[in-house]
């Protein structure tokens, strides 16, 4: 497994384990995140919609990690209290041991109806 791909990999473990302190070491002061459920920018911003995430997120499982010299790729299903696996792919760019964009994918409508039935918001 490459450096990059043990990145990733801690990344998703600190977040099933709401390991948001080990997250925050791993992310660039200005990372860039793009999703489904919308954009941040910089630490804080990132770390609030993760969290908020977070409140629902009882698993990840990783079904493909592909890595090159500053990009990982993964294919993983987003497990949570309030719908179905969603099939997600998220691409994460990472430059001197740093994350400094993440771009998720993934169809978000059964998280947003299971978030709004349950009175979750992000």
């Amino acid at each position: 497994m490459s450096s990059l791909e043990q990145i990733d990999e801690t990344y998703f473990a600190a977040w099933e384990n709401g390991d948001f302190d080990t997250i925050r070491a791993m992310l660039a002061d200005e990372v860039d995140f793009v999703g489904a459920l919308g954009q941040a920018r910089g630490v804080e911003e990132f770390l609030t919609g993760l969290r908020g995430l977070g409140q629902v997120l009882t698993r990840i499982e990783v079904r493909a990690r592909l890595a090159d010299s500053t990009d990982v790729m993964t294919w993983f299903n987003l497990h949570t209290s309030v719908a179905a696996p969603a099939a997600s792919a998220k691409w994460t760019h990472i430059e001197n041991g740093k994350i400094t964009r993440i771009r998720v994918a993934f169809d978000p409508r059964d998280l947003l109806a299971g978030l709004e039935k349950s009175n979750l918001t992000r």
